[in-house]
Formats: structure tokens, sequence, C-alpha cells
């Protein structure tokens, strides 16, 4: 339990340096199709290097089938909305208040929760989601509402994505849990990778973009965005649960701030570090369990 929780929390901590990361090579005049293409696509890659290299020298076994593929890759669909959604967003609005979009997905996962499931979240789980959000009214500086470069379609794609990420994580913790780890993040990256292709063609393979700049921003993407978040993702969240781990994966806000402020120079204010303690904190208490009374 304890160990899922660390590598969901940490999973999504890779995610949070990935914001930077993209609005460095928005800077350096890469496009959306460019930065979503080369993530995915470096991210194929490197995933089944490792499944290869695994089934070669640790004699570790995969059996490949229809029947424990087909949903796994339709699951990497929604990695892939994710992406484009969220890419599109922090391309037309701050990095912050994209963010704080994205952050929608932690009462989104609950939601679908409770019409799916009939799963009720637990009081302290209810407690933590409204930790977060206030925390993340503070960090995105929604209270300066006027002096916020707003964009109507920022908006909705920023939106766009907290669902389709809540739609992921639900999706990650029921399909393919009996496939090794590697062997469903590869899988599930491939289904995205094919998806964004069909969206945006791979022109970055032939146009020169690569030798341009593209490559090292390839490996940085593949690494902290379809690498480490889908492996650790699929490790930890069967083990801890779907509701755990979107208030986990909150962790993306204070990481994000942190590196934005720190490689883009945005200034930070005490109430937006106030938010992001108020989110650490709601972490804590979600994961904070009694001790029973011996009888």
């Amino acid at each position: 339990m304890l160990r899922g929780g660390i590598l969901v929390f940490l999973g999504a901590c890779s995610f949070g340096v990935l914001t930077t990361l993209v609005k460095l090579s928005y800077a350096e005049g890469f496009t959306l199709a460019e930065v979503t293409g080369v993530q995915v696509f470096f991210g194929t890659i490197v995933l089944w290097l490792i499944l290869i290299g695994r089934a070669l020298f640790q004699k570790v076994k995969f059996h490949f089938t229809w029947q424990n593929s087909w949903r796994v890759l339709l699951t990497g669909i929604s990695t892939g909305l994710v992406s484009l959604a969220y890419y599109k967003s922090v391309q037309e609005l701050p990095a912050s208040i994209a963010i704080l979009l994205l952050m929608q997905f932690t009462w989104i996962s609950m939601l679908l929760e409770v019409i799916i499931h009939r799963k009720f979240p637990s009081g302290r789980q209810l407690l933590s989601v409204l930790f977060i959000l206030f925390g993340t009214y503070l960090a995105g500086k929604v209270y300066d509402f006027s002096n916020i470069p707003w964009s109507l379609e920022g908006l909705g794609y920023g939106l766009l994505a907290g669902f389709f990420y809540a739609v992921f994580i639900w999706a990650n913790g029921r399909v393919g849990n009996a496939l090794v780890p590697v062997q469903k993040s590869a899988m599930m990256i491939t289904g995205s990778c094919i998806f964004i292709f069909l969206i945006f063609p791979p022109e970055f393979l032939v146009n020169g973009s690569l030798i341009n700049g593209l490559f090292p921003w390839g490996f940085a993407f593949a690494l902290f965005g379809t690498v480490i978040p889908p492996l650790f993702f699929a490790y930890g969240i069967p083990k801890i649960g779907v509701g755990v781990s979107a208030i986990l994966s909150s962790a993306e806000l204070p990481v994000a701030v942190f590196f934005s402020s720190w490689l883009l120079a945005e200034q930070v204010t005490l109430l937006q570090w106030t938010g992001i303690l108020l989110i650490l904190a709601a972490i804590a208490i979600s994961n904070l369990r009694l001790k029973k009374k011996p009888e």
C-alpha cells in the first residue's frame, strides 16, 4: 500500500516537471504537433526497449494475446487525449492556470466512481478534496481574476484535460492489471502513439525538426511524460485504488509551480505557496491511517 502510494506520487511529480519543459519547448518555436508526437514516439521506443531488455536479460516472460491487449491499447487513447488537451491549454494560458484546470480531475475522478460504481468517497477523501480545491484556488491566483490573461479556448482545453486525466486514472486502475507493469505501459503508450499520429501525422520525422533541437526535447518529454508516470501508475494505482490515486496525483501542481518559478522565472507569491502547502497537507490527510486501539 505505502509503496504504491509513493510510486503514484512520484509519477505525478514527473508530470509536474513536464509542464515547465513543454513551456520551454514552445519558447523555442516547436509546435503542439511536434511536442505531443515526439513525446509518444520516443516514449514508445524507450518502453519497448525496457520490455525487450527484461525479456532477454532477466528472463521475464510476457504473454501477448488479443484478449489482454486491445483494452490496454484503447486505454492509451486517454493518455493521448490528456497530452493534446493539456499541452494546448499550456500553449494558450499561463502554466499555473493550465495546471489549476487540470487539477479538476480530483473531483471528476470521484464523480466517475460514484456514477459508474456507486462507490462514494470517504469523509477523509472529501475533506482532502476541499483542501486541494482551496489550495489550487490560492496556488493558481484565482483571487486575482482580473489580472489573469484568460483564454476561452485554453479554458475549455484545460477542463477537457482534467476530464481525460480522470478517465485515464479510472481506466488504468481497472485494465490490464494482470500484465507486468512495463508491458502494460508499453502497450498503453503504443495505443497513445497510434492515436496521436492519426491526429497529427509525424512530420517531425522528415522535416528536420529532430536535428534542429527537437531530439533532446523528445527524450525529456518521453522520460517525464510517457515512461515514468505510466510505469509508476501501472504499479501503484491497482494497489491503492482510484480515489486515493486521484488525490496523490495532485502533487503535480506544487512540483509544476516550483519548476516554473525556478526555470521560467515566474513570480510565486506567499499566498500561492500557502496553497501548495494546503495541497500537501491534503495528501498527508488522505494517507493518514488511524491505529485501532487494542481490545
